[in-house]
């Protein structure tokens, strides 16, 4: 039996492996497909082993040793039957001739990451995985924990571990004991900018100047900028959320901005996100500082008030 296990959801893929090996009654043996050999392949997927009958072969990232990959094909045949062959594969190659043969031959499963638009997917799963650590979460409990951890499952799942540790869960709990994703407090240091509050747009980014990545901070403000372009221009009757992929409470909040700005407003921030980027790209100046002087630009667009 084959199973190649695909994706970058790599806390999906250990769960489904977990199933996978609980299962077997048998030897489970883990190889690094980047070490692998093409000499060992005749006793990794034809050998017996002396203590087992049956056994499971786990390989991860055997897509990226070429010398194997390129004729693991041409092997899939061979293995043994009393051998289940679990490959695991964050971005394999699907054009290659041994994805494809894998394909037909193999029970192939892809787990992605989730995205914004998978609200409700992960919505439903945290409440569930709540449940099973015995907490109980509200609606607004569990909105509040994605918007601060987002929507990796590895740190939602450890976010639920920290408060299964509590006793008192509620909305203050939950800020206090989790910590915020740089996204959430990237969209806040945007809000305060379009606040126009100077001296809070001050000390955030100097606070995130000591933590955060300066390009990866342009590019999260820069999607601010693009989300909030989009929830400008639509009408009411729109789903901006389902449309864009956007987080329903990121939405409301970048409404309210919306409101205050108006279209001219919107275009301003648009103009100076723009002349940022260009001003980055040339090495205008030092980049932190060129981050500062666009978000006092945001703060002083005298249309906010």
């Amino acid at each position: 039996m084959i199973t190649l296990l695909i994706g970058e959801n790599s806390f999906e893929i250990e769960r489904a492996l977990n199933v996978i090996i609980n299962d077997f009654d048998g030897i489970v043996e883990r190889l690094d497909g980047n070490t692998l050999q093409l000499s060992q392949l005749p006793d990794v997927l034809m050998g017996i082993s002396l203590f087992s009958d049956k056994r499971i072969v786990i390989i991860k990232g055997l897509s990226e040793n070429r010398t194997i990959w390129t004729v693991m094909g041409d092997w899939l045949s061979k293995i043994s039957d009393d051998i289940h062959l679990v490959l695991i594969e964050s971005k394999p190659d699907k054009r290659t001739s041994t994805f494809k043969t894998l394909k037909v031959n193999a029970d192939v499963r892809e787990f992605l990451p989730w995205e914004q638009r998978d609200i409700q997917k992960a919505e439903k799963w945290v409440q569930n995985e709540a449940e099973n650590l015995g907490i109980s979460l509200n609606k607004n409990s569990v909105q509040l924990l994605l918007r601060l951890v987002g929507f990796d499952q590895w740190r939602l799942f450890n976010a639920l571990k920290k408060l299964s540790l509590t006793d008192d869960i509620s909305i203050n709990s939950i800020t206090d004991i989790i910590e915020a994703d740089p996204i959430e407090n990237v969209f806040n240091l945007f809000e305060t900018a379009v606040k126009g509050d100077m001296d809070k747009l001050s000390k955030v980014i100097h606070n995130l100047e000591k933590t955060e990545d300066v390009y990866r901070l342009v590019a999260l403000l820069s999607s601010q900028v693009f989300q909030l372009a989009a929830v400008v221009t639509t009408k009411e009757s729109d789903n901006v959320s389902k449309d864009f992929g956007i987080h329903p409470y990121v939405v409301s909040k970048l409404k309210s901005i919306a409101n205050r700005l108006k279209i001219s407003g919107v275009k301003k921030i648009i103009s100076i996100f723009t002349e940022l980027d260009d001003d980055i790209k040339i090495s205008k100046a030092e980049p932190w500082l060129l981050v500062e002087r666009a978000l006092i630009k945001v703060a002083t667009i005298k249309i906010i008030f």
